[in-house]
C-alpha cells in the first residue's frame, strides 16, 4: 500500500521559512511523482509544487515560485517543501500526494484529481 505522511507545519511569523517533509512507501509505479497541495479557509485546494521521481524535474505554482523549493531524499523515500519569506496568504493545511502519472508533474500540470494517494494535512499559520 501507498502511504505519505506529511509533517513540519507550524506557527510562524511573516517572512519566516518552514520545512514540510512527506515520508512515502509503497510506490511501485514506473513513473510517479509527489506534489505538495494547499488549501486555505473557504478555498478550493490547490497545487503547490511536484517532483517527478525519476529524473528530479520539479514544478512550481506562479504563486509561489521563488517562493518555495522542492526537493527529494531517495535514501529517505522524504519529499521536502522549503518556505521561505512566508506570508499570511500562506496559510493553509498543506497535503502531499502521490501520482503515478509523474510525467504531468515534468510538463507542468499539478492537479488534485491526477493524485490518488493522500496524506494528513500539515497546518501552516504565517502570523502577520
Amino acid at each position: 500500500d501507498v502511504q505519505l505522511q506529511a509533517s513540519g507545519g507550524g506557527l510562524v511569523q511573516a517572512g519566516g521559512s518552514l520545512r514540510l517533509s512527506c515520508a512515502s512507501s509503497g510506490f511501485t509505479f514506473d513513473d510517479y511523482a509527489i506534489g505538495w497541495f494547499r488549501q486555505a479557509p473557504g478555498k478550493e485546494r490547490e497545487g503547490v509544487s511536484c517532483i517527478r521521481a525519476s529524473d528530479g524535474s520539479t514544478y512550481y505554482a506562479d504563486s509561489v515560485k521563488g517562493q518555495f523549493t522542492i526537493s527529494s531524499d531517495h535514501a529517505k523515500n522524504t519529499v521536502y517543501l522549503q518556505m521561505n519569506s512566508l506570508k499570511p496568504e500562506d496559510t493553509a493545511v498543506y497535503y502531499c500526494a502521490g501520482t503515478g502519472w509523474g510525467y504531468r508533474c515534468q510538463v507542468g500540470t499539478i492537479v488534485t484529481y491526477e493524485y490518488d494517494y493522500w496524506g494528513q494535512g500539515t497546518q501552516v499559520t504565517v502570523s502577520s
